[in-house]
């Protein structure tokens, strides 16, 4: 992985202004269980509210061990088909659609209890559900949002990273570029051509709000190739895929469970992914996604990581 760009050692690189919002909690507790996607293990998480400033953070209903949503601890060994963060010895997976819904639906600050019936297990996973995000919109604003308040019960700002110079992050044929804009702007672009159904796709939208969110992105599923399914398997992961939580193409017979939810499907679950993993760099209530037009080329989660952590550290 390279970085590039002009204040790479600056520490004007983001700036953290009003996002002219205040910070907001779940206005009652969401619970939702499933399986993971590559445990195979069943799980349930709960949104519990939480006060201003607090942030978003893991809790784990048998290890005394909390783990912040946060670059701090996005774990770099672990799978690249996935986003996982460690502390203390304990993992948690799979947070990334989890957290592309509570940042585009504004859930600044909560507590997220896991729960699983392997008690001994280090390892726990979010339930990967349908394989997109749209059940977890569905649960948050069913239970409401409200204003969280901090200890003297005040509101508080919530401010956003807007990004003041240009930078860039590679590695082989991919990248991410992000420039300074007046908002924020996602284009993505994703290139198959061992399976031409998925081919080369492109989406790009400046509009980011929760309505779009959930109308254009949370309902976008988790793909894979059919043809690489085994060695997937062979190799410890996605116990818990099947056709209920993925689309699945084959590189000559094409999709084999359609129909599609939208016809670029698989490049708008690569948006909702990046959304989830720059969620990373937010801390204390704030704001995650930065201020910018960001530009993705054959990107994934290690990648998405290393940008995050990356503004995460110059900052």
């Amino acid at each position: 992985m390279t970085l590039s760009g002009t204040a790479r050692n600056s520490s004007s690189l983001i700036s953290w202004i009003s996002s002219g919002k205040i910070q907001q909690t779940v206005a009652n507790c969401v619970e939702v269980s499933g399986i993971g996607l590559h445990s195979g293990k069943v799980s349930t998480v709960r949104i519990v509210p939480e006060r201003a400033g607090e942030g978003r953070y893991f809790k784990f209903s048998t290890k005394n061990v909390i783990i912040q949503a946060s670059t701090d601890y996005y774990a770099k060994k672990e799978s690249p088909l996935c986003t996982t963060l460690c502390k203390d010895g304990l993992s948690i997976s799979t947070v990334e659609h989890l957290l592309s819904a509570l940042e585009s639906t504004g859930v600044d600050n909560c507590r997220l209890e896991i729960e699983t019936s392997h008690t001994h297990d280090p390892s726990f996973e979010v339930p990967i559900l349908d394989g997109s995000a749209r059940e977890w919109v569905e649960a948050i604003e069913k239970a409401g949002l409200k204003a969280a308040l901090d200890r003297n019960g005040k509101s508080c700002e919530k401010l956003a990273p807007v990004l003041r110079e240009p930078v860039t992050v590679w590695k082989h044929d991919s990248f991410i570029a992000a420039f300074p804009y007046s908002k924020v702007k996602i284009t993505y672009g994703i290139d198959f051509p061992q399976a031409p159904e998925i081919g080369c796709q492109w989406f790009s939208s400046t509009c980011l709000d929760k309505d779009f969110f959930s109308k254009e992105l949370a309902s976008a599923r988790t793909f894979c190739i059919y043809e690489q399914v085994e060695q997937l398997r062979k190799s410890g992961l996605i116990k818990g895929g099947s056709a209920k939580n993925a689309i699945v193409c084959s590189e000559s017979r094409g999709w084999l469970n359609p129909p599609l939810r939208f016809t670029n499907e698989p490049c708008r679950h690569k948006v909702l992914d990046l959304i989830g993993d720059l969620s990373l760099l937010a801390h204390g209530g704030n704001q995650g996604l930065p201020v910018a037009h960001i530009i993705v080329y054959k990107g994934g989660h290690a990648l998405h990581a290393d940008f995050a952590s990356c503004l995460s550290r110059i900052n």
